[in-house]
């Protein structure tokens, strides 16, 4: 994967650029050492490393912008860093760049349950958030499977969904506002603590910009009272097409569930010998969970009962109990996990209509055997956002580049279905180079020029989302008077 050569004229004013950001930040908060900057040299994209000239943890929105000033006017790229799980490479540094990670930024500032909202800082990761509210009956919805370690900062960045987004919906459906820092050290508050603000969608415009248009430091969430209960249920079928079919057919009876997941024989294999869940051995699994007072979940479960034994399942069990819905939960949420054990592999993320699961499966399988690489599949079901992880041997010379290929083929198909090319890993460094199959040049013109305003030398987040000549040359042709 290209990544921009360094600036030499950047890396040599080191020594003045880490004395200056001693001028704004603590002693332990400045890491300069090289040996001890390689712990920031990647993501949870492992393939691609390097380590980045200096990487800087403030504390506060004020340490940030006092940071990002003197980039600015260095001329020195940043790279914002969350809690380093982005599996896209949104994180990736280059030699010449600071990593500005929120890692240390994790207090909760405001809680108001009369208006539903919490604010905090946005190194928190996403579990705590819902850990800090869960003793007053109240959750945050959003729930990727790295829930307990991934950072605010990054859902934000990627927009980040879970197994609950079919009910609840993604990051954007539960963000209500953020401070960011621009890159010339400017503060704005967008958005607040209602459901809707004034004026032109910029919030909407920020979630999901990957970094590029400067660093989130504080963020408003929604808040929601936890459910009267939920009930899980596990739906055994004989084929990926048939559970696909399943899918569509209860989303096209108006069924709503808080979640619909997917996994396949590799994947269940994997996740019942790691969690012990008890998931029958079959070819394709759903895991269907609903949730309200006793009389909505018995009658969900039956309408979906009904649904499914129309595909003839291999088995057909509803969670008994809390023990065995917590097991059952497990077991997916154990998924990356679980596959690491076994195998390399690279997690994609494409998202298509749900009435082409079956089509888009069945593709996927013949797809492996031409590439001679097998592909477990587990993913959001309800809404279409597949992750087919594609296992290979890293110690092999070629399969990793085999690996890279499959994976553009994927994502390609997942486009020409009517998809797109990411649900909520983002596009980072590993889908830029596709960024040309979904968007037409004055598409890609239309985004770059929004980044144009909010980082005219374009110095945040290098070599990410855009394919690399396109913003290589905008880096080199700064537009500071495109604001």
């Amino acid at each position: 994967m290209d990544m921009p050569q360094p600036n030499p004229a950047i890396v040599s004013r080191k020594a003045e650029l880490v004395e200056r950001l001693h001028r704004v930040l603590p002693d332990r908060a400045v890491i300069s050492d090289p040996m001890e900057t390689r712990a920031y040299e990647c993501d949870a994209l492992t393939a691609y490393a390097c380590p980045p000239l200096v990487a800087v943890l403030p504390a506060t929105t004020e340490e940030v912008a006092g940071v990002l000033r003197i980039c600015h006017d260095m001329g020195v790229p940043v790279v914002p860093r969350g809690s380093g799980t982005s599996l896209a490479g949104g994180a990736l540094p280059t030699a010449d760049c600071v990593v500005l990670g929120v890692s240390r930024m994790t207090e909760v500032l405001e809680t108001d349950y009369d208006n539903r909202f919490i604010r905090v800082q946005t190194g928190r990761t996403n579990l705590s958030v819902t850990g800090a509210i869960e003793g007053d009956g109240f959750f945050y919805a959003p729930d990727p499977s790295s829930q307990l370690a991934c950072a605010i900062a990054g859902n934000i960045a990627m927009n980040s969904g879970g197994a609950h987004c079919l009910k609840y919906g993604v990051t954007t459906n539960n963000l209500l506002g953020v401070r960011m820092v621009t890159m010339q050290g400017e503060v704005l508050d967008i958005g607040g603590a209602h459901l809707d603000a004034g004026g032109l969608d910029l919030l909407g415009v920020i979630c999901g910009s990957e970094g590029q248009l400067g660093v989130v430091t504080e963020a408003t969430l929604r808040i929601l009272p936890k459910p009267e209960g939920a009930r899980p249920v596990l739906i055994g079928f004989d084929s990926n097409e048939v559970a696909g079919a399943c899918v569509s057919d209860i989303i096209r009876a108006g069924v709503l569930p808080v979640a619909i997941e997917f996994m396949d024989r590799p994947c269940i294999e994997a996740c019942e010998a790691f969690a012990k869940a008890g998931y029958p051995m079959c070819e394709a699994l759903l895991i269907v969970e609903v949730e309200g007072s006793p009389q909505e979940i018995a009658h969900q479960l039956r309408l979906i009962g009904d649904i499914a034994r129309r595909h003839n399942p291999v088995e057909l069990r509803e969670a008994a109990d809390a023990d065995e819905a917590g097991r059952i939960w497990l077991g997916r949420k154990s998924a990356f996990g679980a596959m690491g054990q076994i195998n390399d592999y690279m997690c994609l993320d494409g998202t298509i209509p749900v009435s082409q699961l079956p089509l888009v499966l069945r593709r996927i399988g013949e797809l492996s055997g031409e590439y001679g690489l097998r592909v477990a599949n587990v993913f959001h079901a309800g809404d279409g956002n597949m992750h087919p992880l594609i296992l290979f041997d890293a110690n092999t010379p070629g399969q990793l580049e085999t690996c890279e290929a499959l994976g553009a083929e994927i994502l390609k198909l997942c486009v020409e279905v009517g998809g797109c090319l990411t649900g909520e890993h983002g596009v980072g460094i590993e889908k830029r180079d596709l960024m040309t199959v979904q968007y037409s040049p004055a598409d890609l013109e239309a985004q770059m020029r929004v980044k144009d305003v909010f980082d005219p030398d374009w110095l945040l987040n290098p070599a990410k989302v855009f394919p690399l000549g396109a913003s290589e040359a905008r880096r080199q042709t700064p537009r500071a008077s495109a604001a």
